[in-house]
């Protein structure tokens, strides 16, 4: 599979997903085993998701087996011209910190992720948004550890206060589980006429 030296203008207009990693591990492997069921979906990570990948044992190197993997490697987030050159169609940024969820709700955009949900509504291309701090309580999986060891946050109002926000952003559809992002990924599929792939591989 190619990579973050693909050209964008090789295949038909907006025919692809973007979809971005932020420095979450809650459902980080979910939300991946959803990505890899979508056809011609490109990874964009952050530079926390970077960071954080390998706490959940996951390589970059195993992910570029799947897709196009692009990483947050300037200031100016130079992937983002994809976008310019409309190869996508949707943009997904899944799992999202509350950090970026903040951002994206005040149109801040200094990571490749927040970038590409900023520019996106810029050119009309829907955003889908799986948040993770959107209930009072919120039970997610801690890094380095068992698959039994779990942690429980509890998200300040602030937190809950910018998942509001996020969803009165145009072109934005905020999900706070799993299974709501896969409903709305099928939505999204069956709006552009297209199916899931029967094998991840």
């Amino acid at each position: 599979m190619g990579d973050d030296q693909a050209p964008a203008g090789a295949e038909p207009p907006r025919s692809r997903f973007a979809w971005c990693v932020t420095g979450s591990g809650h459902y980080l492997e979910e939300s991946l085993a959803l990505a890899a069921r979508l056809p011609r979906v490109d990874l964009f990570l952050s530079a926390a998701a970077d960071e954080v990948l390998p706490f959940y044992g996951i390589k970059v190197e195993a992910l570029r087996e799947r897709f196009r993997v692009f990483l947050d490697k300037s200031a100016s987030a130079v992937p983002v011209g994809r976008l310019y050159a409309e190869a996508y169609h949707t943009v997904v940024i899944a799992p999202a910190t509350s950090n970026t969820v903040a951002k994206c709700a005040l149109g801040l955009s200094d990571t490749l992720p927040t970038n590409m949900f900023a520019q996106a509504g810029k050119l009309g291309v829907p955003g889908l948004v799986f948040a993770c701090d959107t209930e009072p309580v919120v039970v997610t999986k801690a890094p380095h550890t068992h698959d039994t060891d779990w942690l429980t946050l509890r998200p300040r109002a602030i937190e809950l206060e910018n998942v509001a926000r996020l969803r009165a952003i145009d072109f934005c559809e905020v999900l706070t589980t799993p299974d709501e992002l896969e409903a709305a990924l099928d939505a999204r599929l069956k709006t552009l006429k297209l199916a899931w792939n029967t094998s991840s591989s």
